[in-house]
């Protein structure tokens, strides 16, 4: 990233008791790596023998969840809690014991923005510039990110959207090699997302490795390299987007159409072995092989209960859909 990041941006241009292995890395190729990672609180444990692997220059996308351990896996790695078991090495170093050596290696995006409320967004942003000993042009970073016109305006008076943008600005400002992105696009506008998603590109592009958290599984499926799905602490499914939402597709019909539909009357229908289900509202789920007679079997079914079906997808799932199957839970914010 060192010396290319703002020439760069500035050119117009269901759950189960399973554990899933996460593919090994070279060790020279990872940013981040984590093993057998356990956290608990009192008699809750939190992350329950976690593995993960950060390549350098790819993005991570950790989903889960409330609940499932992602914000105390990642503070962890981070260097703010104490692991209880496990071994965590952040560019080659404990994030705990060698917190002083990484501090300046690293880039940290806070929820809630972690700004000095009455700090204005300029001051913030060149304050945290002047503990890097080569930062990104502050000036050009806050236009940038669409912030010159507040630069001048307390924190504590930024809408949520711009307090994001701020905290994006001094997570990266210091030319980081790895950037922990929590929720970077919460509250805001879909332009506004556009522009983070083609920093974060940018970063990756400059050899930065990121690991993001967040609420959106559009954003992951743009984003990441790889996701890694947790819940109860434990990794439930992990791959490149592609082969999560290809993994078992291949048995798999689904479709859109009104919410809350009897499927009595389909399942009677489908040849013997097959289950139709409705996985959330409006979306409906046929398990079994895809044959040009199911797909008949359905749409005969919908003509004769006068129901249209606005969407039919064949060997295909969302992020959402692995999400769902995976932790039986919606991912909320």
């Amino acid at each position: 990233m060192r010396g290319t990041t703002s020439e760069r941006l500035n050119n117009d241009d269901p759950v189960t008791d399973r554990r899933v292995a996460v593919p090994s890395a070279r060790p020279d190729d990872v940013a981040l790596s984590v093993r057998g990672l356990i956290k608990r609180y009192g008699d809750r444990t939190a992350v329950d023998g976690l593995d993960l692997d950060l390549r350098r220059g790819e993005i991570l996308a950790l989903l889960g969840p409330n609940g499932a351990g992602k914000t105390t896996t990642v503070e962890i790695c981070e260097g703010f809690v104490t692991r209880d078991a496990g071994t965590v090495e952040v560019l080659g170093l404990d994030p705990r014991t060698d917190n002083d050596q990484l501090r300046r290696r690293i880039g940290v995006m806070l929820q809630g923005g972690g700004a000095y409320p009455g700090a204005r967004a300029e001051e913030m942003l060149r304050l945290v510039a002047a503990y890097s000993d080569d930062p990104i042009d502050p000036d050009w970073l806050l236009e940038a990110l669409g912030l010159s016109g507040v630069r001048r305006t307390s924190f504590r008076r930024l809408s949520g959207g711009q307090q994001q943008r701020l905290s994006l600005a001094c997570a990266i400002v210091g030319r980081p090699e790895l950037v922990f992105l929590d929720e970077p696009t919460a509250g805001l506008d879909a332009h506004a997302r556009l522009v983070v998603w083609e920093l974060v590109d940018r970063l990756r592009a400059d050899g930065v490795s990121v690991l993001l958290t967040t609420h959106l599984m559009d954003e992951a499926e743009e984003l990441a390299d790889q996701v890694v799905i947790i819940d109860s602490g434990r990794c439930v499914g992990a791959g490149t987007p592609a082969d999560l939402t290809r993994r078992g597709a291949e048995n798999e019909l689904r479709f859109t159409a009104p919410r809350a539909l009897d499927l009595t009357s389909l399942q009677t229908t489908l040849p013997s072995g097959y289950r139709c289900s409705e996985s959330t509202p409006g979306n409906y789920l046929i398990a079994g092989q895809v044959t040009p007679a199911v797909i008949a079997t359905l749409t005969a079914w919908c003509a004769e209960i006068d129901v249209l079906v606005t969407d039919l997808r064949v060997e295909t799932r969302s992020l959402e859909d692995v999400f769902l199957d995976l932790t039986g839970r919606a991912l909320r914010a």
